[in-house]
């Protein structure tokens, strides 16, 4: 006997799966909220990895460095922007689905369009922004402060991808 045979198991199943968009969403806004509070120092980091300064492991770098304010505010206006449509995608989509918690399977299964649009986004930020643009083409793995933030965007870009991947899956009446 599979779990959703048992009596209000797909309504927990569901459930499971909006939590799970609820705290993808709280992930993104966590994190355009510290980037606000935080916005010059956010700037700085940017800076820091699009700037490629302190680069002694692999000194040729890929990119051509990108130096100034507003090339860091710029980017980090990108960064934000990603992080708030994480965010919004996320909170849309779980309201979306428990709107339709006890519907049929076909009408559940339409409702996730933006929970996996919001997570998708997660991984175009931490995987995509972070991991190849950042980690890859600026090589931000090279100082302390970039490789941090490699490593972090990693994480996000994965739990973001799991959820992905669950609540991808077809629902079963």
């Amino acid at each position: 006997m599979t779990y959703t045979a048992v009596k209000g198991g797909t309504d927990m199943l569901r459930y499971l799966k909006i939590a799970l968009v609820i705290f993808a969403s709280i992930q993104g806004f966590a994190y355009v909220a510290g980037n606000l509070l935080n916005f010059e120092s956010a700037r700085q980091v940017v800076s820091l990895v699009i700037s490629q300064a302190g680069h002694e492991y692999y000194p040729n770098h890929i990119m051509p460095a990108l130096s100034g304010d507003m090339a860091a505010t710029v980017a980090l206006a990108i960064i934000i922007t990603g992080e708030a449509l994480v965010g919004l995608l996320c909170l849309k989509g779980a309201l979306d689905m428990l709107g339709a918690v006890g519907s049929g399977a076909g009408t559940f299964d339409q409702r996730k369009k933006f929970a996996l649009l919001g997570t998708g986004m997660g991984m175009v930020v931490w995987f995509g922004g972070f991991i190849a643009i950042g980690a890859g083409l600026f090589q931000m793995w090279q100082t302390e402060v970039g490789a941090g933030s490699f490593e972090g965007a990693f994480i996000y870009a994965a739990t973001n991808g799991l959820v992905y991947l669950i609540v991808s899956q077809p629902e079963q009446n």
